[in-house]
């Protein structure tokens, strides 16, 4: 078996289709094999239409607050008593035009909206055991506070002023928490990056830049963080500046740990154990997988980076797919991209069929 599992290419082919466009090419390099596609996510945006795709779930939509104002619909995919949402629908880069990017006033208030709906049993039928949240391509860098203050969460400075936004964080002095606190189910986050809140490899030094920040507006969002974590810790007692996935979304992993008293996880582990991978990579000869760009993040927790660790461990050979190759990728993996092109469906089977001879030729 050829098993084909790609995540989205970013800006250009969601996973669904990715993972049918390299089935395609798979099928006409080994024409009398079976081909199995399985769309996935690292957590990211494309979370739902990877799941639904295996899954086949109810998908809805709760109205929420966008990025910097405005009204957004967040899409709630339900599975029996659990209802996953993505992050991004609610405070996604996608939301904001390239000239209007601002982390510095960019906000996750539209997520904590949502997740108040889930609880008021709003999108609720059955009711909600569970909430999964994917972590991954937000506009913001507020380590979760414009949620939490959607929840009824205040955030002061020291002469009671209310903090609202990432540029403001450096100010903070106390936290106070709702009361009573929202009914809200266990929340779970799938986060689509290992990164730690603070730090050279955190939510404002590493993603910050991505989404609009300069030098100094990075700075400023680094120190806002860092002030976060100081007050988080004190008056809550929990200590969220070096956890694995803390600084996913702009530090919405940080935020669902102390705010929501949640869990965080590896979204590419959860997703790759959703759709039962393990089981499907014991059969296969060859797997093919692929994102818009295999760089060195790929490895933090990615589900590319996953893919490729599972496969190479279970001997099996890899074809990976990209737009672009920025980092080399392990042995046993046959990398192509399109020279500098955007992909599109047709450009993604044929590499793919290309990819696919040569492995299944030695």
């Amino acid at each position: 078996m050829i098993l084909v599992a790609p995540t989205a290419f970013k800006g250009t082919i969601p996973a669904a289709a990715a993972a049918d466009a390299m089935a395609r090419g798979a099928r006409r390099a080994a024409p009398g094999m079976e081909v199995r596609a399985v769309p996935l996510s690292d957590g990211g945006p494309g979370l739902l239409d990877a799941l639904r795709a295996s899954l086949g779930h109810d998908l809805r939509t709760v109205p929420a607050t966008g990025p910097l104002g405005g009204r957004v619909q967040v899409r709630v995919l339900r599975a029996g008593g659990d209802a996953i949402l993505e992050s991004a629908d609610a405070c996604g880069l996608h939301l904001v035009a390239e000239r209007a990017r601002n982390p510095l006033r960019a906000t996750t208030f539209g997520l904590g909206e949502a997740l108040r709906a889930l609880a008021a049993g709003a999108a609720a039928r059955p009711p909600v055991a569970r909430i999964l949240v994917g972590l991954g391509g937000s506009a913001t860098v507020d380590g979760g506070v414009g949620m939490a203050r959607a929840l009824g969460w205040r955030f002061l400075g020291a002469r009671g002023e209310e903090i609202a936004d990432a540029g403001a964080l450096e100010r903070l002095a106390t936290i106070v928490p709702p009361a009573p606190r929202p009914p809200l189910p266990p929340v779970t986050a799938l986060a689509d990056v290992g990164a730690p809140l603070l730090g050279a490899r955190g939510a404002a030094r590493v993603f910050a830049p991505q989404k609009g920040a300069s030098p100094a507006a990075v700075e400023r969002l680094e120190a806002g963080l860092h002030r976060l974590a100081e007050v988080v810790r004190a008056e809550l007692g929990l200590d969220v500046a070096d956890v694995p996935g803390a600084g996913a979304a702009g530090g919405l992993g940080a935020g669902v740990l102390a705010f929501l008293g949640g869990a965080l996880t590896p979204g590419s582990r959860w997703t790759l154990e959703a759709v039962g991978f393990d089981a499907l990579l014991c059969r296969a000869r060859l797997v093919v997988t692929g994102e818009g760009a295999y760089d060195r993040q790929t490895a933090m927790g990615k589900v590319v980076g996953e893919v490729v660790r599972r496969a190479r461990g279970a001997g099996v050979a890899v074809v990976m797919v990209c737009g672009v190759v920025a980092s080399e990728p392990p042995a046993g993996v046959l990398a192509l991209d399109g020279g500098g092109r955007i992909l599109d469906a047709a450009a993604l089977a044929a590499l793919t069929e290309t990819g696919c001879r040569r492995l299944l030729a030695t």
